[in-house]
């Protein structure tokens, strides 16, 4: 890890929230960026754009039922993500962000938005946060495919782990130390029956709510905040078939007049944020929406 980067533990309900922050101390006036990780990922997900923000300050927490937050109880759902990050946002004493979510922590970024408006300067949802149709009678946990699978698992080694990881689609060109680590990172327990760190009761409550039920939609259609959407025209398994359809894409950018889509090239659900191409265009996105904040008179 970078010399600028430094874990935290932050009070929230139920016990301490953990993560890491780059830059905690940046120079004056820069913007503070809240980055949100996805429904089994960890903030180990945001060195790759960290690298890119080097005048910012940059805070990933460890959501709750997640790697070192994964003792923190129940209820795990949107709206309680949302409250623990500005607890976050409390304990580290900052004021408003910029704040860049992936996949399910696009979701937490726009409840957080609409509960904390006051906190929340503009939005960067990657590949995440426009609600997703549900087949009905199809298990939800499906999706995700061996991103829930390896929950139930248990592995004798570090290695038989990383090799897991190796061994997925999504990663077969783009396996670096990096991706390695937050790997690492991942899991629990002890050998041999090694298991990853994110709870599957806490997956499974929050990807019941990734299709705009219970008020989401509303709490998405009544922002008033700046927001860039970034699809990756891959899945989560590096398919052709991505999780957002251009056209619903297109669909949702035309009735947010607030909302700004984007394609990034050649990447996937993971590589859009794992990935030195990936983080590239997320970086882009941030610098574009601070630059437009010092410009718009507040």
């Amino acid at each position: 890890m970078s010399e600028d980067y430094q874990p935290f533990r932050a009070p929230v309900a139920g016990g301490d929230l953990f993560g890491g922050q780059w830059r905690a101390e940046p120079g004056e006036n820069a913007a503070t960026v809240l980055a949100v990780h996805g429904i089994t990922a960890s903030h180990l997900t945001w060195p790759w754009l960290a690298d890119r923000l080097p005048d910012q300050r940059v805070i990933a927490p460890d959501l709750r039922g997640r790697a070192r937050s994964n003792a923190l109880p129940a209820p795990y759902g949107l709206r309680r993500h949302a409250d623990d990050l500005a607890r976050l946002l409390d304990f580290l004493e900052v004021e408003r962000a910029v704040v860049v979510g992936h996949s399910m922590g696009a979701f937490v970024a726009v409840w957080l938005a609409h509960r904390y408006p006051d906190r929340v300067d503009s939005l960067v949802l990657v590949d995440g946060g426009l609600p997703i149709p549900r087949d009905v009678g199809i298990d939800p946990l499906l999706m995700l495919g061996p991103a829930a699978e390896r929950l139930s698992q248990t592995f004798e080694t570090e290695d038989a782990y990383l090799d897991f990881w190796r061994r997925h689609p999504a990663f077969a060109s783009d396996w670096t130390p990096r991706v390695a680590n937050f790997a690492r990172y991942d899991l629990d327990g002890a050998a041999p029956r090694l298991h990853p760190s994110a709870r599957l009761a806490a997956v499974a409550e929050n990807v019941m709510e990734l299709n705009g039920s219970d008020g989401f939609t509303e709490a998405l259609t009544g922002l008033t905040v700046p927001i860039d959407f970034l699809r990756a025209p891959r899945g989560l398994q590096n398919e052709r078939t991505a999780l957002y359809d251009p056209t619903a894409v297109a669909g949702w950018s035309a009735s947010l007049p607030n909302l700004t889509a984007h394609e990034v090239d050649d990447v996937n659900h993971y590589t859009v944020v794992m990935s030195n191409r990936g983080a590239d265009r997320v970086a882009r996105a941030v610098h574009e929406q601070i630059l437009e904040s010092e410009r718009t008179p507040t």
